[in-house]
């Protein structure tokens, strides 16, 4: 066995947001289904004022929902994210996610990224329909 000073193995199997590693500036995070994040119960955004946020999808399904606008979501682009590819959503970037049952995505972020430094606008109707149907035509639901 080999002391945790030296090396800490971690996992979660849980369900949402779970952060697994803090150290210094950064977070290292996984990120599973969540009942909210079902494409119907998707009716926020957020941006981080003060980082970017990087995305890896290591299993299932996820959709990034990325907002154009600069105080409000305008525009919002569905991206079926494909495994192992490293996705880097910008410092200031409105986003989003619809995660399949079994997905498991690895998320980096800055270590003090919170709510207070991390608005979120409420959607509009016609941005909540575009999500639940982009997500079934990207899954094939419908």
């Amino acid at each position: 066995m080999i002391d945790e000073t030296l090396l800490k193995v971690d996992t979660f199997d849980g369900i949402g947001y779970q952060p697994v590693v803090d150290f210094e500036n950064w977070r290292v995070a996984y990120l599973r289904y969540h009942p909210e994040l079902l494409p119907e119960n998707v009716t926020h955004m957020q941006r981080h004022d003060k980082t970017d946020e990087v995305f890896v999808l290591l299993e299932g399904h996820c959709i990034l929902l990325i907002g154009e606008g600069k105080d409000e979501v305008v525009t919002i682009h569905a991206v079926d994210m494909q495994p192992y590819q490293i996705y880097n959503v910008k410092r200031g970037c409105w986003h989003s996610h619809t995660l399949s049952r079994d997905a498991r995505v690895l998320i980096v972020e800055n270590h003090d990224t919170s709510d207070v430094n991390s608005p979120k606008r409420k959607l509009s109707q016609q941005h909540c329909d575009f999500i639940i149907n982009e997500t079934r035509s990207l899954w094939n639901e419908g």
